[in-house]
């Protein structure tokens, strides 16, 4: 049941981060918006509130490291739903140490190919797998 609370979770924080991306919202206003049509139960879930807020407060970083890793693909080049798949990943890889790697990135895989294009998968393991190996190495 936890497990489904926190794909549900990852599922709105992409959707919540896409609406930001495409109509410049701050968290404050998307979570309202949020609650009113999309949360059934008006509670917003705490692990959903600090993905968004988490990504928001680390975008540069995070956004730096993915376009470090993307071959040659800028942020501004991929689509919204990559990209907020991606980070959403990211920001766990970095901040979330009781998440292991291999799960963020196993999410963020099916995320995408439930949301992506038929690529979607493959770009999104590509570059979390790369992130992932250099996090790893450093840590050794």
């Amino acid at each position: 049941m936890a497990i489904e609370k926190r794909r549900r979770s990852r599922e709105l924080a992409m959707q919540a981060l896409f609406y930001m991306d495409m109509r410049q919202k701050k968290p404050e206003e998307m979570i309202s918006f949020f609650e009113k049509y999309f949360l059934s139960s008006k509670k917003v879930p705490f692990f959903f509130m600090n993905i968004v807020k988490g990504v928001d407060l680390h975008k540069e970083e995070i956004d730096s490291i993915i376009e470090q890793f993307s071959s040659n693909w800028k942020i501004s080049r991929m689509s919204c739903v990559d990209r907020n798949i991606i980070r959403i990943a990211v920001y766990e890889l970095l901040f979330c140490d009781d998440i292991p790697a291999k799960v963020s990135i196993n999410e963020a895989i099916d995320i995408g190919k439930k949301f992506g294009d038929k690529d979607s998968g493959s770009f999104i393991n590509a570059v979390l797998d790369s992130i992932r190996i250099k996090f790893e190495k450093k840590e050794a």
